[in-house]
C-alpha cells in the first residue's frame, strides 16, 4: 500500500531529522521538500496553516531567524503580514511540517508525527539524542 506523505524539511535541524526518520521507520519513503531550496507557494503556506489547525503566528520560528529583527513579536500584525514575512524569508516556517492522508500537523516534539502515521512503527527507534521513542516492539514509548 502506498502512502503519500510529504514533509517539509530542513536537514539542518535535528527534530526534522528525527521526524523524518520516524516516517521511515514506519516503512514509508516520504516525499521530502527541503523548503528553504524549494518554499511552498503563497495559497499552499496558508492552506497547510489551515489544515494544520493553527495560525500563522503559531508556525512562525523565532531561533535563528529574523524574527526579532523584524519586529515579529509585535502582536499587531496581521495574518496575512506573518504569511508575507514567511514568504520574504522562509526560514521563519517553522518545521517539519508533515502532510499524510490523517492531515496535517507542525510534529514537533518529533513524536507528534506518530499521529499521522497510518502504518505501524517497524522497529525501535531513538531520537539522535539517544531518547527512546519506540521499543523493540514497534510500540511507542510514554
Amino acid at each position: 500500500m502506498a502512502i503519500d506523505i510529504v514533509i517539509y524539511h530542513n536537514p539542518e535541524c535535528g527534530t526534522s531529522r528525527n521526524v523524518l526518520g520516524l516516517v521511515r521507520n514506519a516503512g514509508v519513503e516520504p516525499h521530502v521538500v527541503e523548503y528553504l531550496k524549494t518554499p511552498p507557494a503563497r495559497a499552499l503556506l496558508v492552506q497547510l496553516i489551515d489544515r494544520a489547525g493553527i495560525t500563522p503566528r503559531e508556525l512562525l520560528r523565532e531561533k535563528g531567524t529574523p524574527y526579532a529583527e523584524l519586529g515579529l513579536g509585535d502582536t499587531s500584525f496581521s495574518d496575512d503580514a506573518l504569511v508575507d514575512a514567511m514568504m520574504a524569508h522562509p526560514v521563519l516556517i517553522n518545521r517539519p511540517l508533515v502532510v499524510s492522508p490523517l492531515g496535517v500537523k507542525l510534529c514537533r516534539p518529533s513524536e507528534a508525527v506518530l499521529d499521522l502515521l497510518p502504518m505501524p512503527q517497524r522497529s525501535a527507534f531513538a531520537k539522535e539524542d539517544g531518547e527512546l521513542v519506540i521499543d523493540a516492539l514497534g510500540e511507542r514509548v510514554r
